[in-house]
């Protein structure tokens, strides 16, 4: 029965792999798998309802598989399936197509990221890029078809969020179609000067001036009639079906059964734990009963500040290489591909982060990306450690790209950590506070660094509730964060809008770290001295993108096997 069980889970593994490939061929495309036309993005109404249909379809055929007669990873892909095809039926039973994210992770956003993560070998990779180029246009046709029958449904958008996606969508606009991102896989590519791959750069620029950036001017357009009669608001609660949007999004990015309320109350809790420990260090830095001050001699003092772009990357490149020197003592499985570090144009940096990872393709055909500012004071020195360990190894690019390599994993866990926010990012922020074995903060400030950006993660519990669980306004939600954090004005408001903006994904973080830390506690308290930091850390990221209750039972055999004697 159980090898029965195995064959049949296999097989529905690899259709559900195919069904996903069908219907979000952006997976499909950064994962090398060859795609039955040039469509990346199906987010029509008429796609939504497809994908609804078909997920309740292999849902049935999944029912039939025996979960009791599997074990360990098999047991865990089948859970894994089954959350991810309730997923697809549970987005679309709140609507969420007709409340597509503008900011910070718009479409804009998403076709850029596609197009910096393309590289192109040769001539057929050429011409395949082309075509995909063509194809682009159509979806910013449906993502304006989809908000405005959202709008006639009274699903309006914040004042704010439509603001900051008018600016971003305005400044890719802005650029010269020379320097285009979509023209930056040509750029890249060592085959540039081959005559096939020269030819396909013109026609790539032709496409873009001619067919994407009326779409993208038409998609401007339409933001601009839905901010003209937009709410002041955050909250997606105040919307039509808001609240029950809500509680499936956070419960869609914990990968837990938490409630809103509870976590507001952890949030709470939280910022309080950090927030003495801050003090400590405060003290330890000459600031002794006085965190106010220390936060503000951290944000006003230049020594912190990088003179330059070019001086911000040389030294997180520096720093990134003293960190792959000590990898090898933490972790067994180290992956085989590389990374590097890039500028975030300047022109997009005010709108994004300090830092994101960009992970290689799935083919190997290039490295993964580390992108840092290039406004320096959006990067002090004393969040490099943790921003580094965060972004690059042993962090996103390091973790995502074991995962990866992990073949013996079907095919869909392999490439869907996007999927995983609280396992993914969790996993990131528990490196952060990994640095501190690793001995890379050495400094006051450094170790505050650490503090900050832990903080940050545990405000966001206590934010993002409070918008769409309590109603905050704006101006609340940035007076409670401006009180424990010593990021600028501007960063805190940009980060009040994304919570508005993307309902629920900021909780998975701190979740995910707390119980990444949890299961560690739990590993050295059982095993004592057979506890050791690479198995634990091999164990971790051999799991794969996970719910964190999968998370959890995979880490506790993995605990049990090392226990017995």
């Amino acid at each position: 029965m159980a090898d029965d069980a195995s064959q049949q889970l296999a097989a529905l593994a690899e259709r559900y792999w195919r069904f996903e490939c069908e219907e979000t061929p952006l997976a499909a495309a950064l994962a090398g798998e060859p795609l039955p036309d040039a469509t990346l993005f199906r987010e029509s109404a008429d796609d939504w309802a497809r994908r609804d249909r078909r997920a309740g379809e292999l849902l049935a055929a999944l029912a039939a598989i025996d979960e009791i007669a599997l074990a360990g990873q098999e047991r865990a892909t089948h859970r894994l399936l089954r959350r991810e095809l309730d997923a697809v039926r549970s987005h679309y039973a709140v609507q969420s197509h007709l409340r597509p994210w503008l900011f910070p992770l718009g479409p804009d956003f998403l076709a850029v990221y596609w197009a910096n993560a393309t590289a192109l070998g040769n001539a057929a990779d050429a011409e395949r890029y082309v075509e995909r180029l063509r194809g682009l246009p159509a979806y910013w046709r449906s993502i304006v078809a989809n908000l405005e029958a959202g709008a006639a449904r009274g699903l309006g958008w914040p004042r704010a969020v439509l603001a900051c996606a008018l600016a971003g969508a305005r400044a890719g606009l802005a650029l010269d179609a020379q320097k285009s991102p979509f023209l930056g896989p040509f750029l890249r590519s060592a085959a540039k000067s081959q005559p096939a791959v020269a030819d396909a750069t013109r026609r790539a620029a032709q496409v873009i001036e001619t067919a994407l950036r009326p779409a993208q001017h038409a998609y401007v357009d339409a933001l601009d009639r839905l901010h003209a009669d937009a709410r002041d608001s955050l909250s997606c609660g105040d919307t039509p079906g808001g609240k029950a949007y809500y509680r499936a999004m956070a419960g869609h990015f914990t990968t837990t059964a938490l409630e809103p309320e509870a976590i507001h109350a952890l949030g709470l809790a939280e910022v309080e734990r950090i927030d003495a420990e801050m003090r400590a260090v405060a003290a330890d830095a000459g600031y002794a009963g006085d965190l106010a001050g220390y936060r503000r001699f951290l944000s006003t003092d230049a020594q912190f500040v990088s003179p330059s772009a070019e001086s911000l990357r040389a030294a997180l490149e520096s720093l990134c290489k003293r960190i792959d020197r000590k990898i090898p003592s933490f972790f067994g499985r180290i992956p085989r591909i590389t990374y590097g570090l890039e500028s975030i144009p300047e022109a997009a940096s005010a709108a994004m982060p300090p830092a994101y990872a960009q992970p290689s393709p799935a083919d190997g055909s290039a490295a993964g990306v580390f992108w840092v500012s290039s406004l320096p004071a959006r990067c002090p020195s004393y969040l490099h450690v943790p921003l580094a360990v965060h972004e690059a190894w042993p962090g996103h690019l390091m973790h995502i790209a074991l995962i990866q390599e992990e073949t013996a994993l079907p095919t869909f866990r392999r490439h869907g950590s996007v999927k995983y926010t609280a396992c993914i990012e969790g996993w990131a922020l528990y490196c952060e506070s990994l640095a501190q074995d690793m001995g890379l903060y050495v400094t006051p400030h450094q170790h505050y660094g650490r503090l900050e950006m832990e903080q940050w993660r545990a405000v966001r519990l206590v934010v993002d509730t409070g918008i769409h669980l309590h109603g905050w306004s704006r101006d609340r939600a940035i007076a409670f964060m401006a009180g424990h954090l010593t990021l600028s004005a501007e960063t805190i408001a940009g980060e009040v809008d994304r919570y508005a903006g993307m309902p629920g994904q900021a909780l998975g973080y701190q979740i995910g770290n707390l119980a990444l830390r949890g299961l560690r506690r739990r590993a050295e308290q059982t095993l004592g001295s057979r506890f050791t930091h690479r198995g634990f850390h091999d164990a971790v990221t051999g799991a794969g993108a996970v719910t964190l209750p999968v998370l959890e039972g995979l880490v506790e055999e993995w605990i049990e096997a090392q226990a017995a004697p």
